[in-house]
């Protein structure tokens, strides 16, 4: 008898804790990529919602590095608990082509929270390079086969994603030069050390505006309403170049239903607001809706699909 109240004493405290209402201490999104990212531009303002929605500190904390893989493993190790999160973008389903010997399984150490937002990314250039159009840009890089560079976010990105459906779909020869982030990748096509990039838009939309960078065409079906004036990839003439990328926000996989549902709600109720909407639609980006096993769902998809595009790209894992 002495043994087992010992028992339920030790388990007080555990009990608790335990129904404590979620949640009752500060959350932590992880980024696993650099400030000025596209998922770092995505994670900061709903954090910020989240954090009023929820009355806790919502800690954004970047944690670039091997296509994101390393942020996404300090994921895996976190506790299922709803207190650490991620925003990761359409990369992470691609990585286990990337590498050989990732520390996570993308599918099952993970469960969908919520999509946050479908950005179109933008094929851009310097305006010195004096080319005007994406036939310009094709023009140039067939007459100089394997002469042109060409900067993405790293193996694997969104950027890359892009890169590598248009490159195959316009017929030409570049050479890719995988960098840390988008933002790098942007300096090094400003300074005209790489002669052009994809990016998703959400990063390039002030060098756009400013005029350091040209905007030749978007990836996606249709034109962004944030520049109406430049066309999709099929419109200039390659429609094998579209290209659909995401941002979207995880768990480790066993968190509790009840605390992703919660989650999904206030996130999905912060993209509604009008204020973040307008700020979205500054930055092209169109807000996705989609339960947390609806976003399961599609992460399967796209696991399966964008791993073949990067097959086909000749991508083989490290």
């Amino acid at each position: 008898m002495k043994i087992m109240v010992a028992a339920l004493l030790a388990l007080a405290p555990l009990c608790g804790a335990l129904a404590q209402p979620y949640p009752s201490k500060p959350l932590r999104i992880i980024v696993p990529f650099t400030p000025g990212s596209a998922t770092d531009t995505m994670a900061r303002p709903i954090a910020e919602r989240l954090s009023s929605a929820l009355g806790q500190p919502v800690v954004v904390e970047n944690r670039p590095g091997a296509g994101g893989t390393i942020g996404i493993a300090a994921l895996a190790k976190s506790p299922p608990d709803g207190y650490t999160l991620a925003v990761v973008s359409t990369g992470h389903v691609v990585n286990p082509v990337l590498y050989a010997n990732l520390p996570y399984d993308t599918l099952k150490d993970f469960a969908g929270v919520a999509p946050l937002a479908g950005l179109p990314s933008v094929l851009v250039v310097s305006p010195e390079l004096g080319v005007r159009s994406v036939r310009d840009l094709v023009a140039m890089a067939k007459a100089k086969p394997g002469q042109l560079n060409y900067a993405t976010a790293g193996i694997g990105s969104a950027a890359h994603i892009s890169a590598e459906k248009f490159r195959m779909a316009a017929g030409i020869d570049a050479v890719h030069v995988p960098l840390k982030g988008s933002p790098e990748s942007l300096t090094e096509t400003m300074g005209g050390r790489t002669q052009f990039t994809w990016t998703p838009l959400t990063t390039a939309v002030g060098q756009i505006r400013e005029g350091r960078l040209l905007a030749l065409a978007v990836s996606t079906g249709r034109r962004s309403p944030a520049f109406p004036d430049v066309p999709t990839i099929a419109e200039a003439g390659f429609p094998r170049g579209e290209f659909n990328f995401w941002v979207g926000m995880l768990a480790p996989a066993h968190t509790p239903r009840e605390v992703l549902a919660r989650l999904n709600a206030e996130t999905q109720r912060a993209l509604q607001s009008a204020d973040l909407k307008e700020r979205l639609a500054k930055l092209g980006a169109e807000p996705m809706a989609m339960s947390p096993g609806e976003f399961d769902a599609f992460l399967r998809d796209e696991y399966a699909v964008l791993g073949e595009v990067m097959r086909a790209a000749g991508v083989k894992a490290q």
